[in-house]
């Protein structure tokens, strides 16, 4: 965790535009309990994107703003993804498991029977 002073220095930009940044949502630092910004080093990673999207490809801070909201989004959604994928995969084995019980109970009731025509009748015992 980074205070503001070092956290410009190694972003390259101005505590003051750190501060706005803040303001506009562009990057959100953790608090200290008396209100102090700590920069991780995943803010000054996006500290220096936005500066590099303002400066070298002159998208506008609002510009900025929907592309980092539509970057988590894409993140949520790619976790959110990852992990449906994971229950069902486990959906899918809970199912194969329940399908080879049912096929094991029915194993253990057939009678081989010889080929002859005959009549058999079965009559279930009362179970205990």
């Amino acid at each position: 965790m980074f205070v503001i002073s070092v956290a410009a220095q190694l972003s390259g930009l101005h505590a003051q535009t750190l501060r706005s940044y803040d303001r506009l949502g562009l990057v959100s630092p953790g608090r200290t309990s008396g209100g102090g910004r700590r920069y991780s080093m995943r803010d000054i990673v996006l500290l220096r994107e936005v500066q590099r999207l303002s400066q070298e490809d002159g998208v506008n801070l609002a510009g900025i703003k929907r592309i980092i909201d539509l970057e988590n989004e894409v993140d949520a959604l790619r976790s959110r993804l990852l992990e449906l994928t994971e229950e069902l995969a486990a959906a899918h084995v809970a199912a194969e498991q329940a399908a080879a019980t049912v096929h094991a109970s029915y194993r253990r009731d057939l009678v081989p029977v010889r080929r002859e025509t005959a009549l058999v009748v079965w009559k279930p015992q009362p179970r205990r």
